[in-house]
């Protein structure tokens, strides 16, 4: 697996991570909102219990995500990919554009029954 797919792979997972830490709480405010109803959206409670696995899950990836893009050092040979600057500051600028929407679904709990 190249360095650049790990990246990558470990953002995506982590987000799906996040997406599940939340699904409790965020999936049921957007159905309420797109006009769903019913007894059925009160069972989405039901992956609540799920929640620490998910963040842990996330703090995890995110975690390897970081440390493959800023401290562990860079074995790329001249003309690979991941040996060109540009792409490097891509990646570290896609890294902290997801840690902050992963930050903004941790914080959503807290603030979902405000909005209910």
């Amino acid at each position: 697996m190249n360095p650049q797919s790990s990246y990558r792979s470990s953002l995506i997972v982590g987000v799906l991570a996040a997406f599940g830490a939340t699904a409790c709480c965020f999936g049921s405010l957007l159905l309420v909102t797109l006009g769903f109803g019913g007894a059925w959206v009160s069972s989405l409670r039901a992956l609540e219990a799920y929640q620490p696995i998910f963040v842990l899950l996330t703090i995890g990836f995110v975690g390897f995500a970081f440390h493959r893009l800023y401290v562990k050092p860079r074995q790329c040979e001249p003309g690979d990919a991941c040996a060109l600057p540009a792409i490097v500051r891509r990646q570290r600028i896609i890294f902290w554009v997801v840690l902050v929407i992963v930050a903004a679904m941790f914080a959503f709990p807290l603030f979902a029954p405000l909005l209910y």
